[in-house]
């Protein structure tokens, strides 16, 4: 064990007021204190920030911290000081005097502890501000942010690496949750890949009560487990702003102390609640994931995430909000399709490359996989963050077994279903496959003459959306984002299909109604959804790229119509309403590329001009007979051509007289093709 300075202990217990280390503290603090780089990952109420504020006390100089977050920052500083440490932050939710305050104090040699953001690393004076201040510490919280594969990605943690070698200081950096993936990134951009002492503390929170829910009349969930909690603090987390809003207008309404946060509230409205927080007794706060994350309110004692989040790191990082005093606490996911198409859309649509959507869509997999768990979900949590445990006897499923079924031939259909159509379709098409529906689609492509086709009666729609889902959460398949949310089969699969293993799935959860109001009407079908998705996302970034706002390049309307018909030439996207001839110019091409899948063929610019147009075929015909007769009737002549532009006017004005071809081509061309033109120009008239 390393040895910590002699005075950690006494400064433990003088300072902090605690009587001795929590497992795996005192290794840490130790290490940072004799100036090694670190990484350290801890579980959420493990004491992380303890490992870098007392070193501070015990080193020269000032320690800098680099937080994501306002509340946390504010939330560690206040703390700080109530101990009689000298601490600050320089943060936009600053007064200008609490900032003189922070100024003054680093420039008298007071200041032990400086808290910054990672976004005031960009000022050019942020350098020179640190090295004036004596800086011998870096001390990075939630590291995690560094990852540009991980669940909470700030681009200005990438500007860290650079500063700890420019101020010449050791680094220690801290996080909750992190994968192998994530580590191996953190040590790569805040470390140059020199392996950091490293400390790997465990993941698990046995006080937490895990449970997940399939939503059914979610509002009247989240507010029977507030009621079984009464007066106890809590927090529910929403996918949206505006459900913070009416949820907490809900729970208020049934008698709770309740109010809402979110990133599009007044800074001072934002304080406000921040403080009634930290102060009050038995409050509920409705918020997005911008509230809570660090914030060291020890007696929350549950919280409930009304939407499903984005993976297993932001489920953990939110639900581990709870019970920091190490109290029993409870957590409840509510989860349903329409979070999984939400947050399928969310990575479709956004502008990280393929690689990066791919591994966000397995993230969101393994979150599945823990929602649709048959045994024990502590075991499935820890085992993603790589470690073994038993049965934790703290979660539903081991309270009460799930109804569960053998589906390895429902699941060998369904696979053989991805198969037999080439792995490019959505669930939405494989169901209709399965369960025998005579659709346009279906015909078109000959799928009612697969053998699968009919071959799933034993589920109905609901059934099957359910299957795939699980499916997913078993890594099974995954959606490609290269073609717009079809299926792909992962080797984990291969065994099922040949008959080498089977698997078990939850019948409960597919025999559960997800919700008896009516689903939100989509804009386009299922099946179309994805595509919508990465033309949305291509919109976006010529958007921004040209500084105007996204309908200014298409309209949704045109967005849809393009997912709908799917065009695979110019001349069809010209068709497309709201492709102009300037436009179908402009970004036809690149439209194009998306729903196909591969660059669209140059065209001339006259020939562009006729897109969507008779005179396009037209035009199409010329170039044919040309090319036959460039070397004349007998194929030995010389060669001879005509320009695009000649080639345009004659399927613009289809002339049908030998005079007017002669005059737009000359008498030399004319010889050669005006005839064999002639007859393209006739047919056409």
């Amino acid at each position: 064990m390393l040895e910590t300075r002699p005075d950690a202990s006494a400064l433990l217990s003088q300072v902090f007021g605690f009587p001795g280390f929590r497992p795996g503290q005192e290794d840490i603090v130790g290490a940072v204190a004799a100036g090694h780089n670190v990484l350290a990952i801890m579980p959420t109420g493990g004491g992380k920030s303890l490992c870098f504020q007392l070193p501070a006390l015990m080193r020269e100089g000032v320690t800098v911290v680099i937080s994501p977050l306002i509340a946390l920052m504010r939330d560690q500083v206040r703390g700080l000081r109530e101990a009689g440490v000298e601490a600050g932050a320089l943060t936009s939710g600053n007064t200008p005097e609490e900032t003189d305050a922070v100024w003054e104090a680093l420039e008298s040699g007071r200041l032990k502890l400086l808290y910054i953001a990672p976004e005031r690393l960009a000022s050019s004076g942020a350098e020179r501000m640190l090295k004036r201040a004596g800086v011998s510490l870096i001390a990075v919280d939630e590291a995690h942010c560094v990852s540009q594969w991980g669940h909470d990605f700030r681009p200005d943690y990438l500007r860290i690496g650079a500063l700890r070698r420019q101020l010449n200081v050791p680094l220690a950096a801290f996080t909750a949750t992190a994968d192998a993936e994530t580590r191996e990134e953190i040590v790569a951009r805040l470390f140059d890949g020199a392996q950091p002492e490293t400390f790997l503390r465990g993941f698990d929170r046995p006080n937490l009560s895990l449970a997940f829910e399939v939503k059914n009349q979610p509002r009247q969930q989240i507010l029977s487990y507030a009621a079984a909690r009464k007066g106890q603090s809590g927090i529910v987390y929403c996918g949206t702003r505006a459900k913070t809003e009416t949820l907490a207008q809900a729970l208020r309404e049934a008698g709770h102390s309740a109010c809402h946060y979110h990133g599009g509230m007044e800074a001072e409205d934002r304080r406000h609640v921040e403080h009634r927080f930290a102060t009050e007794d038995g409050l509920i706060v409705v918020a997005t994931v911008a509230f809570g994350m660090g914030v060291d309110k020890p007696d929350i004692r549950w919280v409930a995430q009304a939407d499903l989040p984005k993976s297993i790191e932001a489920y953990y990082q939110e639900i581990g909000r709870a019970g920091r005093d190490g109290a029993p606490a409870d957590t409840l996911t509510l989860y349903g399709p329409d979070d999984i198409r939400f947050r399928r859309q969310q990575i479709d649509e956004g502008l990280a490359p393929p690689e990066r959507k791919a591994a966000d869509h397995a993230r969101l997999n393994a979150l599945l996989g823990l929602a649709e768990a048959i045994s024990c979900r502590r075991q499935k949590l820890l085992g993603y963050f790589g470690e073994e445990s038993d049965p934790c006897g703290n979660c539903d499923l081991c309270a009460t077994a799930p109804e569960t079924f053998d589906a390895t031939t429902a699941v060998r259909k369904a696979l053989s279903a991805i198969l037999r159509t080439g792995e490019y379709f959505g669930t939405g098409h494989l169901i209709d496959i399965l369960l025998g529906q005579d659709t346009d689609k279906v015909r078109a492509r000959g799928h009612d003459r697969l053998p699968t086709f009919g071959v799933g009666s034993e589920f109905d729609r609901r059934g099957w959306q359910a299957v795939f889902r699980q499916m997913m959460g078993h890594d099974l398949v995954r959606p490609d984002p290269a073609r717009h949310g079809a299926l792909r089969m992962t080797e984990a699969a291969r065994p099922i299909l040949k008959g080498e293993a089977e698997i078990t799935l939850r019948r409960d959860t597919i025999t559960k109604s997800a919700s008896r109001r009516p689903a939100a009407k989509m804009l386009v079908s299922e099946e179309d959804a994805p595509l919508l998705s990465a033309l949305k996302a291509k919109r976006r970034a010529l958007a921004e790229a040209a500084r105007v706002p996204a309908y200014v390049i298409f309209t949704d309307r045109t967005l849809i119509e393009m997912a709908e018909t799917r065009p695979q030439s110019l001349d069809e996207m010209a068709k497309v309403s709201g492709v102009g001839a300037t436009k179908l110019d402009r970004y036809g091409a690149e439209f194009l590329s998306v729903i196909t899948g591969e660059a669209a063929a140059p065209l001339h610019p006259a020939r562009r001009k006729l897109a969507g147009r008779e005179a396009g075929t037209v035009y199409d015909r010329l170039l044919a007979v040309q090319a036959d007769l460039a070397r004349g009737d007998t194929g030995l002549e010389k060669p001879l051509s005509c320009s695009s532009s000649q080639l345009a006017k004659l399927a613009d004005m289809r002339p049908t007289d030998r005079s007017t071809v002669e005059r737009l081509l000359g008498e030399r061309r004319a010889e050669r093709f005006a005839d064999a033109f002639l007859d393209v120009l006739r047919e056409a008239g």
